[in-house]
């Protein structure tokens, strides 16, 4: 256990030193920034100095200050100073990955406890960073006692993993995407900001009177983009479902209207757009403590899959992760326990998905099941469990055992944890985009995002 110990008044002498040395890291800008409110672009914005030697530079000396303050407190005089005055001067400002050395030394002891310490900062180049004085009262009480220990903190800057698959996205020219009865604020902002981004190129289906309606409340203009009127909500989700048969375009987008009502066209037998493969709904999570992006199926669609729907279900989540830049994902069918008990169906058939990747039936992951949910995405609850996997803590794919359960742990996610999801139906001759009436822009253009990966897995960009 490491201790402080302070030196007294008494115990000081002319030319006693201390010091501490400290790497400045981004993260330590971004908490200080939390922490103070001081969000000057300078420190924080990397477009505001991009190409400058100043990009994520403390310009002034607080942190330096910060530690000069942690030397006084904890080593030189150490606990029980009580801090007076600082005069400080800031020299050469300091930027990430800088080293920094802090060193106080008493120049003078004065009557009544007060001491006066000269105080300097130095970079790895030996460049002074501050230099100056601080007056302190010193301890008169020798005190000795465990350093304490401090929480840890998780910085998440929310939409960051987000940012990075629509970087990947914008790799290709816009989707062609058909949004589906559009009459809502939120539906027709989703698909005018998706446009704006350059992640698709919308085709409007729906009441054209609505979608007008809809686009004036939002104070949008759509006259740029190609409206075909319907009569109403099921009659525009087949007019979608024609429109990707017919090849115009490559992706459909649910707006204001029922899921079952635009699934309900795109699965029919003689008009719809099934394939060999069963379809499935895939969340895609940004999850502030998880250290990669999670992806959950099936919450959405398939209410109580079996064995053979599970197989395409794992399949299709295998092949949006590797569109997503995962190139083999590791997939962990989610169960109580992580033991195959036979009165526990879903251990059994993640045993069987298991042997099925082992002979071919499945491709492109690596995975392991049964695994609880904790075990899953936990490296410690795997190692106290005492689990040896190549999954187990590490996940990138959760295989849910029904809708129902895949359905609360997303939920969970989202309004315990502070994700953010977005979602996409595969399986199907496009992908759908079918975004929740409660997502927000955020979710439905990481969406749009995740369809034109899907179309273009395996391309190289335009």
């Amino acid at each position: 256990m490491r201790y402080i110990e302070n030196r007294t008044y008494d115990e000081l002498k002319v030319g006693d030193c201390a010091e501490i040395k400290r790497t400045l890291r981004e993260q330590d800008i971004e908490l200080f920034a939390v922490m103070s409110g001081d969000i000057n672009p300078a420190h924080v914005d990397p477009e505001y100095a991009k190409g400058d030697r100043f990009h994520k530079v403390i310009a002034h000396g607080m942190w330096g200050g910060a530690l000069i303050s942690a030397v006084l407190g904890t080593e030189l005089p150490g606990p029980g100073t009580v801090y007076l005055h600082q005069s400080l001067n800031f020299h050469t400002p300091v930027g990430v990955g800088d080293v920094v050395r802090v060193r106080v030394t008493v120049r003078e002891k004065r009557p009544n406890g007060h001491v006066i310490l000269d105080c300097l900062c130095v970079n790895q180049e030996g460049e002074d960073v501050i230099v100056g004085e601080a007056e302190v009262i010193a301890p008169t009480v020798k005190v000795r006692r465990p350093g304490a220990t401090l929480p840890e903190v998780h910085l998440h800057e929310r939409g960051e993993r987000f940012r990075e698959l629509t970087e990947r996205a914008l790799r290709f020219p816009p989707l062609p995407t058909a949004v589906v009865h559009p009459c809502d604020a939120a539906s027709i902002t989703g698909a005018v900001e998706a446009a704006a981004q350059k992640l698709i190129a919308p085709v409007l289906v729906g009441p054209e009177a609505k979608v007008r309606k809809a686009a004036e409340a939002a104070g949008l203009d759509i006259s740029g983009f190609e409206l075909i009127d319907a009569p109403h909500s099921h009659a525009a989700a087949a007019q979608a479902a024609a429109l990707a048969r017919d090849g115009r375009v490559s992706a459909i987008m649910k707006g204001a209207l029922h899921t079952d009502e635009v699934m309900g066209a795109i699965v029919k037998s003689d008009s719809g757009l099934r394939t060999e493969r069963r379809m499935s709904h895939v969340f895609v999570f940004d999850v502030p403590h998880y250290e990669k992006l999670l992806l959950i199926t099936d919450a959405a669609i398939n209410i109580e899959p079996d064995l053979d729907a599970k197989k395409d279900i794992v399949q299709n989540a295998i092949d949006l992760a590797r569109a997503c830049g995962i190139p083999a994902p590791k997939v962990a069918i989610l169960s109580a326990v992580e033991t195959v008990y036979p009165k526990i169906r879903s251990t059994v058939e993640a045993a069987a998905l298991c042997k099925m990747a082992d002979r071919g039936q499945i491709k492109g992951g690596v995975l392991d099941g049964p695994l609880a949910f904790d075990n899953a995405i936990s490296r410690d609850a795997a190692a106290t469990k005492g689990i040896v996997s190549p999954v187990a803590g590490v996940a990138d794919i959760l295989l849910a055992p029904d809708l129902a359960s895949g359905n609360m742990v997303s939920k969970q996610l989202v309004y315990l944890s502070g994700a953010d999801g977005a979602g996409l139906v595969m399986g199907a001759r496009v992908p759908v985009i079918l975004t929740s009436r409660a997502d927000g822009v955020l979710a439905r253009t990481t969406s749009c995002a995740l369809a034109q990966l899907a179309v273009h897995a395996g391309e190289a960009p335009q």
